[in-house]
């Protein structure tokens, strides 16, 4: 197997996040986006701690923390895309400010299409080989005909079809982590995923990194005076990112080879991989503080 996820990975990438943004789409309708003309306050902060805020943290860790060249690629990968699609679940769970949370996730995946090579650009050429030319052509298409594509049908499967939207939804999002278990199979089993190469400090480093991204939305949050709801929102978008881009991003940047030896590339497969974990664990504890604090509210009240 290890030979054929060489030869189809940047397929079975763009088939997990195909499915991953249409399952998304099947969810949205042009009226969620409204919100931003009624709460452009706390639109406009949450983007700009999304499109500067993080990655000005992505550029301290990569400059003071010692990554090796394939975690510094990774992490600022990370910085670089938008919040996941699972962020508006999260943020419904932590009792967050939903229609809020929708509005940043559709901003800066729009966004994207701009920010993500940008910010790309900026944080790790020092960090590639001297004959590396950065794929800013086929970045841009992937995230064309990967991600707003599938958005807009999905959107418009709500609108024509909204009877079979839910199903397709649940249908789509399965498909997608199919896909990323493939993924992580294949890699796997190619040889890829070397956790002994990959180092107990970088695994402690990018943990650091994930919990610095939660730390610092939220005081961000608690300095522009937002409400708990309009922060829960914004820290789940922050911590939330969207790994499925990611992984496609990476098949372009570096696709897979059948050389043994631990290359640049499967440093950032590895660091997207633990970072979409470690995310989950992170929000699942935001969840729980947010929930348990909403209980201890409506008893005092």
């Amino acid at each position: 197997m290890g030979n054929m996820y060489v030869e189809y990975e940047y397929w079975l990438a763009a088939f997990q996040l195909f499915f991953a943004m249409l399952g998304m789409g099947a969810t949205l309708t042009i009226g969620d986006f409204k919100d931003v003309m009624r709460e452009p306050r706390a639109v406009t902060f949450g983007t700009i701690i999304q499109l500067v805020l993080v990655p000005l943290a992505a550029f301290a860790f990569i400059s003071f923390a010692g990554f090796s060249a394939g975690v510094a690629v990774g992490v600022a990968l990370i910085a670089s895309i938008p919040g996941g699609t699972t962020s508006n679940i999260f943020t419904y769970m932590a009792k967050g400010n939903i229609p809020l949370s929708i509005s940043i996730t559709g901003i800066t995946t729009l966004a994207c299409l701009i920010s993500t090579p940008l910010i790309l650009g900026l944080l790790v050429t020092q960090y590639l080989p001297a004959d590396f030319v950065m794929p800013v052509g086929q970045i841009i298409n992937d995230i064309a005909f990967t991600l707003l594509l599938p958005l807009a049908i999905g959107m418009l499967i709500l609108r024509q079809l909204p009877k079979h939207a839910g199903w397709i939804s649940t249908w789509s999002i399965r498909a997608s982590l199919f896909g990323i278990l493939l993924i992580v199979v294949g890699s796997m089993s190619a040889g890829r995923l070397d956790m002994e190469a990959f180092g107990g400090q970088n695994l402690m480093l990018v943990s650091a990194f994930v919990v610095s991204l939660a730390f610092a939305s939220w005081v961000a949050s608690r300095l522009l005076r937002l409400s708990k709801e309009d922060s829960t929102a914004i820290e789940m978008e922050v911590i939330v990112r969207n790994v499925n881009l990611g992984l496609l991003i990476k098949a372009s940047m570096f696709p897979a080879t059948l050389d043994s030896a631990t290359t640049i590339g499967d440093m950032v497969l590895f660091t997207l991989l633990l970072y979409g974990a470690l995310q989950m664990l992170v929000a699942a504890v935001l969840i729980f503080m947010r929930r348990r604090g909403s209980k201890v509210t409506s008893i005092e009240t």
